[in-house]
C-alpha cells in the first residue's frame, strides 16, 4: 500500500484505495489514542483557543503526532466549520490539504464534480473507484448485519454497534484485515443469548467524545440499538452507483434530511427514547431545537467536551431519563 491519507471525517473513501493509499480517519486516530487529553492540550498548547470543539483540537494534535501523515483530505462543507482554520494551521506545519465539499442541497451534479477532483488529484479513474466500491460493499454489507443483529436479534451491544459502525468510515485502513475482524465477532455474536434490556434508546449526533456511556446505559437495563451517524458511515442503502450512494448518506446534509432517516429508524426499531448528543461549542447545538419539535418521543440532550468518562452531572441526568423512561 502507499502513504498514508488523513480524513477529517467520511469522504468517498473509495477514492484514496484505488489510488493505493491508506485512509486513515483522523478522528478515530485522534479518540483511540492512548492520551487523547493530551492531543488536545498540545492544539491548546499551540495556540488553538479553549472554547472550541475537542475533536478540531485533537486532529490537530494527531497529525502533529504521527509525522507519517503529510496529506490530508478535509472536509470544507457538510461537516465542520473549524475545519477551515484547521486546514490552514496543518497547511502551515507543512501538510498538504486537499478541500472536499458536499453540496448543502445535495446535487448530484456538485457531488459528481468534487468526487471526479478528488480522483485528479490521486490520479485515478471511474473502474478503479468502482471496483474500491465492490470490495468496500462486501465489508460494509456484514456490518450492516451487525446492525441488524443489535436492534431485531438483540444479540449486540450499542457499543459494539457503534464501534464496527463507525469503523467504516476508514475501514481502519486495511478492508481485508477488517473484514476477518467483522467475520469473528459476527461468528460470536450469533451465539449468545438475546440480551435483555428493558428500554430501547436512539443515539443521534456526532459520536461521542465519551469512552463509556454505552456500558453506562446497559448498567442501568437499557441499550442504544440506533446509532445514527455511525450508521450512516456504513452507506447503508444499496444503489450501487457511487455518486449517488454518497448523496443519500445523510450526514453532511441539512437537519431536515437527516430527520427523514432518524424518524424512520426509530419508528422500525422501537425505540423508547433518544440521546442527542451535541459536542461543545458545535453550531450542531442549535439544531437541538428542531429535533425536539420533530421527534414525537423523549428526547435528553447532551453535552460532551473533552475525552474521558461520563462526569457527575451527566450520569445523573442519564439516570433520571431513564427513570422517567420507565
Amino acid at each position: 500500500m502507499g502513504y498514508r491519507v488523513g480524513l477529517t471525517t467520511t469522504i468517498p473513501v473509495e477514492v484514496i484505495y484505488a489510488a493505493g493509499c491508506v485512509p486513515v480517519d483522523l478522528n478515530n486516530l485522534f479518540i483511540t489514542d492512548p492520551h487523547p487529553g493530551a492531543l488536545v492540550e498540545e492544539a491548546e498548547l499551540a495556540g488553538y483557543p479553549r472554547n472550541l470543539c475537542a475533536w478540531i483540537k485533537g486532529i490537530y494534535g494527531a497529525v502533529m503526532k504521527h509525522s507519517d501523515i503529510r496529506v490530508l483530505v478535509a472536509v470544507t462543507q457538510g461537516d465542520c466549520s473549524n475545519t477551515h482554520a484547521l486546514m490552514e494551521t496543518l497547511e502551515l506545519a507543512g501538510i498538504k490539504v486537499i478541500p472536499f465539499a458536499y453540496p448543502f442541497d445535495r446535487d448530484r451534479d456538485l457531488l459528481k464534480l468534487q468526487i471526479e477532483k478528488l480522483m485528479a488529484h490521486f490520479g485515478v479513474d471511474w473502474p478503479s473507484v468502482e471496483r474500491a466500491r465492490e470490495r468496500l460493499d462486501a465489508v460494509r454489507r456484514k456490518v450492516w448485519v451487525i446492525d441488524r443483529l443489535t436492534w431485531e436479534e438483540n444479540l449486540v451491544s450499542g457499543w459494539e454497534n457503534h464501534l464496527y459502525q463507525v469503523n467504516c468510515s476508514d475501514f481502519k485502513g486495511d478492508p481485508d484485515a477488517f473484514e476477518r475482524e467483522v467475520d469473528e465477532f459476527l461468528a460470536r455474536a450469533r451465539e449468545r443469548s438475546p440480551r435483555r434490556e428493558e428500554i430501547r434508546l436512539a443515539y443521534i449526533g456526532v459520536p461521542p467524545i465519551m469512552d463509556d456511556l454505552y456500558d453506562y446505559l446497559e448498567e442501568r437495563g437499557a441499550r442504544v440499538v440506533f446509532n445514527e451517524t455511525q450508521r450512516q458511515f456504513t452507506l447503508p442503502y444499496a444503489a450501487a452507483d457511487l455518486v449517488e450512494r454518497y448523496r443519500l448518506y445523510t450526514y453532511p446534509y441539512g437537519i431536515f434530511y437527516r430527520l427523514e432517516d432518524i424518524l424512520r429508524e426509530i419508528a422500525r426499531r422501537g425505540v423508547h427514547g433518544v440521546i442527542h448528543y451535541a459536542q461543545s461549542f458545535c453550531f450542531r447545538q442549535i439544531e437541538d431545537l428542531i429535533v425536539r419539535q420533530k421527534i414525537r418521543l423523549p428526547v435528553l440532550t447532551l453535552e460532551g467536551d473533552k475525552p474521558g468518562r461520563l462526569d457527575a452531572r451527566t450520569r445523573m441526568r442519564l439516570d433520571a431519563f431513564l427513570d422517567m423512561l420507565r
